[in-house]
């Protein structure tokens, strides 16, 4: 009677909640693969993770719910799997499943004077908790440092470190942009650019290791596509591609580090490995999801370190909440020649260069059109 109707009716509404998650995942799924930069195209990039879990959980619900099939619901459940699975080919390399694109050092293969020891850290311009960040430092006395968004209230609070690193590049800005360099080791030289805006700075210098090795050193920061920063990823990702496209012609030790405000697999990130050649830690390994820290199931990977085949992976680990928005991450490189033979870059083709130097010539366009209206 009633209490049927009513189940009934309850059983219709959970399908069709069912029917919802499936087609937004298959929905956002096609939407990411539209090569577009508006902010509203890319921003399809991050979530992957949460889009895979809500296909999963859509996909184990559509096959196993007591509910009548019909072409639609069969419809719904090969478009679904086919989503799933896009998802689970972009997510995957960076779980313990796939390959190793960066071999670990082994412990008997250890050499101090060929290591370097990185802290990355987006401390949130307005954040204050200056003490959570000096803790970290303190307990890995790492010998580089890179904080973003650091204005001059945050050189001030790190000024206590100076002592310990005497090599130091300092660009304070109110804009969200600031950055700074904290070195333990040499400089050998270093130059702030602004690769394509006049906002957005960059730091690119030569490093040398105890062993002497020298290190071609590149921290970056580009402006995100969002809504209440740039309006698409163009200059985002030519500036990314500028660095890689500069790195390919190089024979030498390369870090790129920072927070590129874009994911591990992107489009862009993926296409900047293969062209600059340098490799990621992550792959075969974990996710390092930094951003954003205050939300436990909205977080994907924003902070990266990039580097050439010589290194190989110490350690790597995301560290505690600093009162930012981003975690900060750790990662201690060796660098040795025998890595350089063992790992390979990624294949690079023809079409690579191509998109890649497409990418650049409109973010250089687009930077000259901004710079002549404002």
């Amino acid at each position: 009677g009633f209490c049927g109707i009513q189940n009934i009716s309850k059983s219709r509404t959970k399908m069709m909640w069912i029917e919802i998650g499936a087609i937004l995942v298959i929905w956002l799924s096609v939407w990411a693969l539209i090569p577009r930069d508006e902010w509203w195209f890319r921003g399809a990039d991050f979530p992957r993770l949460q889009i895979l879990a809500v296909g999963l959980f859509a996909l184990i619900a559509l096959l196993f719910w007591d509910a009548e099939w019909n072409l639609n619901r069969e419809i719904l459940l090969v478009a679904l799997i086919a989503a799933v699975a896009y998802q689970l080919k972009m997510v995957l390399p960076y779980t313990p499943i796939w390959k190793k694109q960066v071999l670990q050092v082994a412990a008997d293969q250890l050499n101090p004077e060929q290591q370097i020891s990185l802290l990355v850290s987006n401390v949130l311009t307005p954040n204050d908790r200056y003490e959570l960040l000096l803790a970290h430092i303190d307990r890995l006395q790492p010998d580089l440092v890179l904080t973003l968004e650091s204005d001059q209230k945050w050189q001030q609070a790190l000024s206590r470190i100076e002592s310990d690193y005497p090599y130091r590049v300092a660009v304070p800005l109110d804009n969200l942009y600031g950055m700074h360099l904290y070195s333990r080791l040499p400089l050998i030289d270093f130059e702030i650019k602004f690769i394509l805006s006049d906002e957005i700075p960059s730091i690119h210098a030569t490093l040398k290791l105890r062993s002497g090795v020298h290190v071609q050193l590149y921290c970056l920061h580009p402006k995100p596509p969002s809504p209440t920063e740039a309006k698409d990823s163009t200059l985002r990702d030519a500036e990314l591609l500028m660095v890689g496209d500069h790195i390919k012609d190089l024979n030498e030790s390369c870090i790129v580090m920072g927070d590129l405000n874009d994911v591990a697999w992107s489009r862009t990130t993926r296409l900047f490995q293969r062209i600059s050649g340098l490799l990621d830690p992550r792959v075969g390994r974990y996710y390092i999801n930094t951003f954003n820290a205050n939300y436990r199931l909205l977080r994907w990977s924003l902070d990266h370190v990039f580097h050439s085949t010589d290194f190989a992976l110490v350690d790597m680990q995301r560290l505690s909440h600093i009162g930012s928005d981003h975690f900060p991450v750790y990662v201690v490189l060796q660098t040795d020649r025998i890595f350089e033979q063992q790992q390979e870059e990624l294949e690079k083709t023809a079409e690579d260069e191509q998109e890649a130097q497409e990418a650049i010539q409109e973010g250089i366009e687009k930077a000259e059109r901004e710079e002549k209206l404002s």
